[in-house]
């Protein structure tokens, strides 16, 4: 059976890095994967930079019109459809941030719903080191915001909780506290938790209730990024949705 993961969350979650991840996982099992960039947002980081790396593993990527072309204003491609039609094992879907991004998301909603019971996973990918997912009720404001853009259910959370270069095991317990108040909240359970493996493991090592850490998914950092670059994107905009935590 198809296995189709759709990544939504705020802006900074991580979606990307974990959308790479789980693509290139799913192809080293030898799935037929295809891995959509439908972010079309945030035309800084997006997956079409490591378009060569996604290649070399035999992943089909789609990527919106115009992606990484110096051009604002991106358009999905009509090869998004292949998602559905085509006989693929693994399907991984990124979705830009919050509601803005995950309007992009309705227009497939019949799509969606035809898959077989089972096939589709609608993950939120929670980092709470970042402001506007920082606390339960920030997380399950911006869940029911996605769901109602979206048109789609949201299935599970991740919690990839981190601070770049930064983190520690401390931000991934920090985060299995706030979602596990969430998930007492809303009913929607933790999926997986992911990070670096030494992180991880840290963290797992802590003992921590499995309902609330679902399946443990150790990352690789694909996603590397010239925060100097980035910043100095992010001054010369004056989009609020590109605003630089």
């Amino acid at each position: 059976m198809k296995n189709v993961k759709v990544l939504i969350g705020n802006y900074g979650s991580g979606k990307s890095e974990l959308a790479l991840n789980f693509a290139i996982r799913a192809a080293a099992r030898g799935d037929r994967t295809e891995l959509l960039d439908l972010d079309m947002v945030n035309t800084y980081f997006r997956l079409t930079e490591r378009g060569k790396l996604v290649e070399q593993k035999e992943i089909r990527l789609v990527s919106p019109n115009f992606a990484c072309s110096g051009i604002e204003t991106l358009s999905l491609p009509a090869e998004v459809s292949s998602a559905f039609v085509l006989d693929w094992d693994s399907v991984i879907f990124d979705v830009g941030g919050d509601d803005v991004g995950a309007t992009a998301l309705g227009r497939y909603h019949q799509d969606f719903v035809s898959l077989e019971p089972g096939a589709l996973e609608v993950l939120n990918v929670v980092n709470i080191r970042r402001p506007l997912a920082s606390t339960p009720e920030k997380i399950h404001h911006l869940q029911d915001a996605m769901q109602l853009h979206s048109r789609l259910t949201i299935t599970g959370m991740i919690n990839n909780t981190n601070l770049s270069t930064m983190t520690s095991a401390d931000d991934l317990w920090d985060g299995y506290l706030v979602l596990r108040e969430v998930a007492d909240r809303t009913g929607i359970p933790v999926a997986y938790t992911t990070g670096k493996k030494e992180f991880l493991d840290d963290f797992l090592a802590r003992n921590p209730d499995p309902a609330y850490v679902g399946t443990p998914v150790p990352i690789d950092v694909y996603m590397h990024r010239d925060w100097d670059s980035y910043i100095q994107h992010g001054l010369n905009t004056t989009d609020p949705r590109k605003e630089i935590y």
